[in-house]
């Protein structure tokens, strides 16, 4: 991982990116005249705003930043020129890069930084072939008198939590099953300094956790529940947010098995949302954010062996209402069900489930955001799509029409886990809500948790969505 941190003055000869309103040389960057007239010619176009050069083995950026742009699409800007420069660095085999910001903002700096340091992940654990390959950016020196240290402390804390759940989200079920993924949650625990309680299958058989156990039933390895909790002595809130992530580890759809060729592929990031939420909970305490934090995780995988749950089954849920399962690819709810009912001990303040839930929140969206919806009050969903914006993770809110609620009618049971063929993505939120009690927001990260091909900082396969939205939720609360 990237380390970032303050200098004072750059090192001679050293990559060097200028982030300013208007290029003029100055001494400290050690240019000599083909340097800045090669700059200054190719800014004498308007529409030029990023110029880059090697020159003699030094590699050399000049931002331009309007200041009359909206100044969240200027830092999503500067992330993605930061990968560019993070590939440049590591095509020279470069290993530091000297930022030096030269405008009012602190906010242009880390914003680069961030962009910089998420461009440069890699996942070749299990690739010994590629070691050679690897990536040889080490760290990034930002000069910027206006900078906190508790800013770039919170920086680096948040890229690493995003790093982390890139990791577990890229891991394969052979290597991180739903015990696995538990046992990193514990590890994260006494990284950070937070409570991490797991519950194995005999406890939540005695907490009939009915939708977890029938999910599981099809697989060999056990499930498990992982609670875990972050109380500061100085937390703010009196009630608790609670943060609820589906761990899916693997899913094949169970015996509704899934019929799209190839669709398995990339299965093992159907627990992402636990990801996002073991990681959030890793930076929240990390950064000791005053405030008081619970993380549910449900996990198991979704096999269509041994008694496993089919079309048409009954399944009782742990707060004792029933369910008709049509689908057994819709395994995400009734997992998310149970640790849903769980959170009510906890009277929570707020409860904001994660997960990869649809097909149809992918569909809607692609993966430029993420599918939202439930009943939070207005405060607190307008800084979660405050913060979706800061970090651009967006929120696209969809709509919570009391109609969707037919569509989840039963027969026979309660409520089906299916909704039919039209909003797909709200019905599976209606299901949702009916094991809550409390203010309640679903966020369905099915579309940009996993991507086909690099996205600028957002590298390809595991993106980590979540984490920076979330940690920038906490971080802005009381402000």
């Amino acid at each position: 991982m990237i380390t970032i941190k303050k200098t004072s003055n750059p090192v001679k000869g050293s990559n060097l990116a200028i982030i300013c309103e208007k290029f003029k040389n100055k001494p400290t960057y050690h240019f000599d005249n083909s340097v800045t007239e090669y700059i200054t010619k190719q800014l004498s176009d308007p529409d030029k705003k990023f110029v880059s050069l090697n020159h003699l083995g030094q590699l050399i950026y000049v931002i331009i930043i309007d200041p009359k742009k909206d100044i969240n699409k200027t830092h999503e800007g500067l992330r993605k020129n930061g990968s560019s420069i993070t590939d440049a660095i590591n095509g020279t085999k470069g290993k530091h890069l000297t930022v030096i910001n030269e405008t009012a903002k602190s906010s242009h700096s880390l914003a680069l930084a961030e962009g910089l340091a998420l461009g440069n992940y890699q996942f070749i654990k299990h690739k010994p072939s590629a070691k050679k390959g690897a990536n040889t950016f080490e760290s990034v020196s930002i000069i910027d008198s206006r900078l906190k240290d508790e800013q770039i402390s919170k920086l680096n804390i948040v890229v690493d939590a995003t790093i982390k759940a890139r990791n577990l989200v890229n891991e394969p079920v052979n290597i991180l099953n739903a015990q696995g993924l538990a046992d990193a949650f514990k590890d994260f625990g006494k990284s950070a300094g937070f409570k991490v309680e797991v519950y194995n299958k005999a406890k939540i058989t005695q907490l009939k956790m009915g939708g977890l156990l029938s999910v599981n039933a099809g697989s060999v390895d056990e499930p498990t529940f992982t609670i875990m909790e972050y109380k500061p002595k100085n937390a703010r809130n009196k009630k608790p947010y609670v943060l609820v992530g589906k761990g899916v580890v693997y899913d094949t759809g169970g015996l509704s098995l899934k019929p799209t060729p190839n669709s398995m592929d990339s299965m093992k990031c159907d627990m992402a949302g636990a990801a996002a939420v073991g990681a959030t909970m890793y930076a929240i305490a990390k950064a000791k954010l005053n405030v008081h934090v619970v993380g549910l995780v449900p996990a198991t995988d979704n096999r269509p062996g041994f008694n496993a749950f089919a079309p048409g089954d009954i399944i009782t849920m742990m707060d004792g209402s029933t369910v008709e399962m049509l689908n057994s690819d819709a395994e995400g709810r009734m997992i998310l069900a149970d640790a849903l009912h769980f959170a009510k001990k906890y009277e929570p303040e707020l409860t904001i489930d994660l997960a990869t839930l649809t097909g149809a929140a992918a569909a809607a969206i692609g993966q430029y955001g993420i599918v939202s919806m439930g009943t939070a009050a207005e405060r607190h969903t307008n800084r979660l799509k405050d913060s979706g914006h800061r970090v651009h993770e967006r929120l696209a809110e969809f709509p919570f029409w009391e109609e969707y609620d037919e569509l989840m009618k039963s027969d026979i049971a309660d409520q089906k886990n299916i909704g039919g063929p039209y909003g797909g993505a709200i019905t599976a939120g209606k299901f949702l809500v009916k094991f809550t009690n409390y203010p309640y927001y679903h966020l369905d990260i099915a579309g940009p948790a996993f991507i086909a091909g690099k996205d600028a900082y957002r590298t390809k396969g595991a993106t980590g969505v979540g984490v920076r939205l979330l940690f920038d939720f906490f971080s802005n609360l009381y402000k």
